[in-house]
């Protein structure tokens, strides 16, 4: 019976950690805020955003973003400015209600893909006074960490890689709309040379 629990156990923090890493993209015109609700102090709440693009076809903004955390009692937690990607973590002094606030001062519409989570099981903390099964659940423990950074970090990366394949499309599709306008005035001004100097030309034969 005491297998079958501990293996229950396994499979709840397993399923837990499977469902840690959760993510929210928008579009974001002005300013953009989210809530976290964390439960227990001293979590470990994680966070992280990617600027995916930007609404316009000519230019890709590089200014990003500012992020602002407060806690439960607007303290000031983080403050990130002028980023188009960041990556964070702190230890949540209270319980409550972590505000995440996203400003923009493009004029572009930007979409952003914004991820936060709070690292707590209390599963865990409820038997760590079984000396038989605290082996086992540190092992449990350090599983978690590891399935939950691989997530973390495959999420960031996927963002990541999102936003510079699109960085890399806008740039082509700047050279080539700026080789195309080079060619169309080099044309032009070709054309008026031939154009002047037929009219030179004109002017000499007749006197």
């Amino acid at each position: 019976m005491k297998l079958g629990t501990s293996n229950f156990a396994i499979a709840v923090v397993i399923l837990s950690s499977l469902k840690a890493v959760l993510g929210v993209r928008f579009v974001i015109d002005r300013e953009e805020c989210f809530s976290h609700n964390v439960q227990y102090e001293g979590d470990s709440v994680h966070a992280s955003f990617v600027v995916i693009k930007a609404d316009s076809s000519w230019q890709y903004s590089q200014d990003g973003v500012d992020l602002v955390v407060k806690g439960p009692y607007g303290e000031q937690i983080q403050d990130v400015r002028e980023k188009t990607s960041d990556k964070f973590e702190f230890v949540a002094r209270n319980r409550g209600l972590y505000r995440f606030c996203f400003t923009n001062k493009s004029p572009y519409h930007e979409t952003i893909d914004f991820d936060v989570h709070s690292n707590h099981f209390s599963f865990f903390d409820q038997h760590a006074k079984d000396e038989h099964l605290n082996p086992v659940f540190d092992q449990i423990l350090k599983l978690e960490h590891a399935l939950f950074n691989i997530q973390y970090e495959q999420h960031w990366l996927e963002a990541q890689t999102e936003r510079q394949a699109i960085v890399n499309n806008a740039m082509s599709s700047r050279a080539i709309h700026k080789a195309l306008f080079e060619s169309a005035a080099l044309i032009g001004a070709s054309v008026l040379q031939v154009y002047l100097l037929r009219r030179l030309f004109e002017k000499k034969l007749r006197i």
